[in-house]
């Protein structure tokens, strides 16, 4: 199965791994870029390999010597490959900080007040497939061999170093799982107090193949481990389904420091080797984080020296592998957690003291103290003050007062407070130039670092936008004498509100005149007058629209009177259209489709009469303009012609009936007002004026054919014609004995039904009996045609039923003769 291992070391057996020599003079430093701070690996031996056959130094493939440059070797080389894999860094130095994908921890820490400039990443999300030749996981690892520096073995040398983990759970044995190890060696020995091992624990219950075990996942949340939200980017090796899902696997340790003494091996060498292995064989990824500190003097209390009074801060040292830890704290200040372990949480009350930090392993003791006083807490003080400005060019001075602390920078926001900018400006004024949008600041004040940081009350700038006077419309109007005046002056497109109108004779002097409305009606005009806005905004100078100017030229306006200006016509029928025009030369009509008489004309005196006569087809509109020399606008009187559609009159088609037999007529109009009804001749109606009357004839008349017409308000009128033969017999049902489709003449075959009411059905069928044609609608025929295609000459039978007026029931057959 595949195996997922990371492993941090710190070990001794340089020979296998070339670590660089380094000889230092006794003094307290570290060894150089024993922290990465040359942002590469130089003094760093580096290697890669495969272990699809185990772990250790037979998986060891490609060197990179700490003596030569690359391609084989470390000097000034931030990156190197995985084994087989050119594109995928496999070890990579790293000097800024980003956000780890699957822990969402930063990948260069800062950790308690501890900021680590550098670090470096080993191993990646790589793994190779099972059915490659480097099947197997991938390994990667950094070593570093240095001599302690000689002087009297009390005096510490410590070490410490910060890690972080991604791991990948394979699902096997604990000693297959993920693991790290920080293991320190002298020339002939494996100093094991000082190498603590870190792993992801199973129950050992896996399968004989190493698969299938069960995590332990309460004590590896234990030992800081937490699972990620995020999902496998592999498919589940484990998986037998054709499309494998990737599972929520992936495990990841934030950073923790750890800490070691070296000064019992004082004028020895040592060797750090980091490294991060894959499972055997390969199938679960894993990579981890190393950051190492820069300080080998012994322990350091991490931790602001001055606490302050508003709360409780934290004080941590480095962990030392299976040690113990004793704190004390100045009188009165109260320890809230972590006594027993790296890392406190105290309260400080107002007297000043030292805390002390031991910690203890089997090969260690290590002790540091530091002074700490207390202070105030941070009071964040107001900004004075609000101010209001014009946008564009502006300056505003802001000043911080009664604040406790000190300014770490201004902040500003455009959004109402929704999100904000950082300024960077630490002192209590701020000078906020040339701002184009309302914008709140406030100062951030911190007292001292251990006070909690706040921000002062805000002040609001506002920023008004510049003026903008905008344009009137209608730029340009005109009116002539006598002219009715009405045109309204609209303000567009203006940036402020408006402070006053002004009117000019000249456009040179001004004068003002109370109104503060965007739109102004002219309703009269003694002269010339040109209008103009003033417009301000908020604080910024006054703006100017654009002018608007109303003309008045001496000349008389058009005048004329018409007659009549609506009228409504009948359908086919002329309206006379009449102006009498009394101040005018020149007229012409605008609208003249169906227009008679003349279209336009010189006018030799006033008064004149003018006309013309509209025949439309439907309700239009007839315009006469009437012109006056000096004058630039005419007149424009607008005749309506409203033309009633015409009225159609529907009624049965010819029919016939018996003498005696009852015929009820019903004539529709489509005219929806009321309709006056009128049938001539008279003769055998029971009432001609209304749309429905009942005819009942003798025997004096063989046929009568009457014209019925519905006439509306407007006196327009439709008419339809309908004849009725008489036949003077009984009831009954006459049918031919012969027709010739498609010849014009009896081309139909159809019964003849004299005095029925009802016809029950007519059907025709061939020589074979199958039915040709079926219908009970009086009236319709066949025309020699069945299932689309024309009918040879031949003999068809016939039969037909009905019920005459009185209720009788006729039914009758024969044949007939279709000839082609």
């Amino acid at each position: 199965m595949i195996r997922n291992l990371l492993k941090i070391s710190i070990l001794a057996y340089s020979l296998v791994y070339g670590s660089s020599l380094f000889s230092q003079s006794p003094s307290q430093t570290c060894p150089p870029n024993i922290s990465f701070s040359d942002s590469g690996l130089t003094h760093w031996f580096a290697y890669t390999g495969n272990n699809r056959n185990g772990n250790g130094p037979s998986a060891i493939v490609e060197r990179y010597d700490s003596n030569k440059p690359a391609p084989n070797g470390t000097i000034n080389v931030y990156s190197i490959a995985e084994y087989t894999l050119p594109v995928v860094p496999g070890i990579q130095v790293l000097g800024s900080a980003k956000i780890d994908h699957f822990g969402s921890f930063p990948t260069v820490p800062t950790i308690n007040g501890y900021k680590y400039n550098f670090s470096i990443l080993l191993g990646s999300t790589s793994t190779a497939p099972p059915n490659s030749g480097d099947y197997g996981g991938y390994i990667r690892g950094v070593s570093y061999k240095f001599l302690v520096p000689a002087s009297a073995t009390n005096q510490p040398y410590t070490m410490t170093y910060a890690y972080a983990m991604v791991l990948e759970n394979g699902q096997h044995k604990s000693a297959d799982q993920p693991l790290i190890s920080a293991t320190i060696s002298t020339e002939d020995s494996v100093i094991t107090c000082a190498s603590p091992q870190y792993y992801l624990p199973t129950y050992n219950d896996a399968n004989p193949q190493d698969g299938d075990a069960t995590l332990d996942s309460a004590l590896a949340e234990a030992n800081g481990f937490s699972l990620s939200p995020q999902l496998s980017p592999h498919p589940d090796p484990n998986s037998p389904l054709p499309n494998p899902p990737h599972l929520q696997d992936v495990w990841f340790k934030p950073w923790t420091e750890v800490t070691f003494d070296l000064s019992p091996y004082r004028g020895q060498y040592v060797t750090l080797t980091f490294e991060a292995d894959n499972c055997v064989p390969g199938g679960h990824f894993a990579y981890g984080y190393i950051a190492i500190r820069n300080t080998c003097a012994g322990l350091i209390i991490s931790g602001d020296s001055i606490a302050c009074l508003d709360g409780s801060t934290n004080y941590s040292i480095p962990a030392l592998a299976g040690a113990t830890y004793k704190w004390s704290v100045p009188s009165n200040w109260v320890i809230n957690s972590g006594a027993n372990s790296n890392s406190i949480n105290v309260t400080p009350a107002a007297d000043a003291g030292f805390i002390t930090a031991r910690e203890q392993n089997g090969c260690a003791d290590l002790a540091d103290t530091i002074h700490v006083s207390t202070t105030t807490p941070t009071v964040p003080g107001s900004v004075l003050s609000n101010a209001e400005v014009c946008s564009g060019f502006n300056l505003t001075t802001l000043q911080l007062t009664g604040n406790t602390g000190n300014v770490l920078n201004w902040i500003g926001s455009t959004n109402g407070g929704q999100s904000w900018t950082p300024i960077q400006v630490q002192t209590s004024s701020y000078n906020a130039t040339n701002l184009d949008s309302t914008t709140i600041f406030e100062a951030v004040v911190q007292h001292g670092f251990s006070c909690a940081i706040d921000s002062s009350s805000p002040s609001t700038i506002q920023v008004d936008p510049k003026s903008i006077g905008g344009n009137l419309l209608p730029v340009n109007s005109a009116y002539c004498l006598n002219q009715p005046i009405n045109t309204l002056l609209q303000l567009n497109n203006h940036v402020g509100n408006i402070v006053t109108w002004q009117s000019s004779l000249d456009s040179i002097n001004w004068s003002d005149f109370p109104d503060t409305d965007t739109s102004y009606l002219v309703n009269s005009l003694p002269a010339t007058i040109h209008y103009r806005t003033i417009v301000k905004s908020g604080v910024c100078p006054l703006d100017t629209s654009q002018i608007a100017n109303i003309y008045l030229y001496p000349a008389a306006f058009p005048q004329a009177s018409i007659d009549p200006a609506d009228t409504t016509i009948c359908f086919g029928t002329s309206a006379l259209l009449n102006a009498d025009i009394s101040i005018g030369t020149t007229y012409f009509w605008v609208a003249y489709d169906s227009l008679s008489g003349a279209v336009s004309g010189t006018i030799p005196s006033d008064p004149a009469l003018v006309s013309a006569s509209a025949l439309p087809s439907q309700t239009a509109d007839y315009v006469l303009e009437v012109e006056n020399p000096g004058c630039p606008n005419a007149l424009a009187d607008t005749f309506l012609v409203n033309v009633i559609p015409p009225i159609k009159v529907s009624i049965v088609q010819d029919t016939s009936v018996v003498v005696g037999e009852p015929l009820q007529f019903n004539a529709i109009s489509s005219d929806t007002a009321q309709d006056v009804w009128l049938w001539s001749p008279s003769s055998y109606l029971n009432n001609p004026d209304i749309p429905n009357p009942v005819a009942r004839y003798g025997g004096e008349t063989d046929s009568i054919t009457y014209i019925v017409r519905a006439t509306d308000a407007y006196s327009c009128y439709g008419q339809s014609t309908v004849s009725v033969k008489i036949y003077k017999t009984l009831p009954d049902i006459f049918v031919p004995t012969g027709f010739t489709p498609g010849q014009g003449v009896d081309n139909m075959f159809r019964p003849i039904p004299v005095g029925i009411s009802k016809l029950n059905y007519f059907r025709v069928y061939n020589r074979w009996g199958q039915l040709v044609y079926e219908t009970t609608q009086m009236g319709a025929g066949w025309n020699g045609i069945y299932k689309g295609r024309p009918q040879d000459s031949a003999t068809f039978v016939w039969e037909v039923a009905g019920v005459d007026y009185l209720g009788n029931t006729i039914a009758k057959k024969g044949t007939v003769v279709l000839i082609r």
